[in-house]
């Protein structure tokens, strides 16, 4: 059984589909095999791994709406070990059309439970909203991974997400366990980026991650060549930052490389 990690914050811009491609990519690149299942309707992690969302035919929507076939929607990558279950703006509407569904609230953890066994891990990018499609994905993971950004308003908002994890955990996923806090955008120049990051660690102490993620120009660019930062530049500071976030995980997940 694959490990399913979401990747979750309410807040738009902490780096959720960046740190989704790029931790998928840095699993695959240690041989894991590894599946991305990209639950935002503006599938950027779609485009981001090399597909054309508007040549997606059957994308997590259909899975979870109409029952689609999981295992035909799913879709290789050109990187080795690294498949794509993709979205398109049809998941836009799946919130409504759910609503009146049986089981709305697990119709993602029914569809990943057809291939789960197939993958090493499966990684979630989540929207930036607490809907019903992220409630989905919080249900269907064993854990989750918030990215929050070091700026001034890093705090806000991750109260009323933790919050939201506990209902979850109460309700829904009694299973499910925070992976780890992970720090984005960090500027090592800025007095402001040290400050969130003690800020942070004084806070939730053990729950961080120790990997800081660099404000990086590889880390920007590499979306609109369709790859992850490990492909665009394998040397840069943001990939290597999210190889030891790979790592990381591992050693938290008492995990060995292949």
């Amino acid at each position: 059984m694959g490990k399913i990690i979401a990747i979750a914050n309410q807040k738009g811009g902490v780096g959720k589909t960046t740190t989704a491609i790029n931790l998928a990519a840095s699993l695959a690149a240690l041989e894991f095999k590894t599946l991305i299942v990209d639950a935002d309707p503006q599938a950027n992690a779609t485009s981001g791994v090399g597909l054309n969302p508007k040549e997606v035919e059957v994308s997590i929507y259909e899975c979870m709406v109409d029952d689609a076939d999981v295992e035909s929607s799913i879709t290789t990558t050109d990187i080795k070990y690294l498949d794509l279950l993709p979205s398109h703006i049809d998941l836009v509407g799946a919130e409504v059309e759910m609503v009146s569904i049986s089981q709305r609230e697990e119709k993602m953890k029914l569809a990943l439970a057809k291939v789960s066994d197939r993958y090493d891990f499966i990684i979630i990018d989540c929207s930036p909203s607490l809907g019903l499609i992220t409630v989905n994905a919080l249900t269907a993971a064993d854990s989750v991974v918030v990215p929050v950004q070091c700026e001034y308003f890093a705090l806000e908002g991750l109260g009323k997400l933790l919050n939201t994890i506990k209902i979850i955990q109460n309700r829904l996923n009694p299973d499910l366990e925070i992976e780890g806090i992970l720090l984005t955008m960090y500027d090592l120049r800025l007095n402001l980026s040290n400050q969130v990051v003690e800020e942070v660690r004084t806070h939730f102490k053990s729950m961080v991650f120790d990997t800081l993620i660099p404000r990086n120009i590889k880390l920007s660019e590499s979306p609109s060549f369709g790859l992850p930062a490990i492909s665009h530049d394998a040397e840069s500071k943001g990939s290597l930052a999210y190889l030891n976030l790979a790592r990381e995980i591992m050693q938290r997940n008492e995990v060995t490389a292949v």
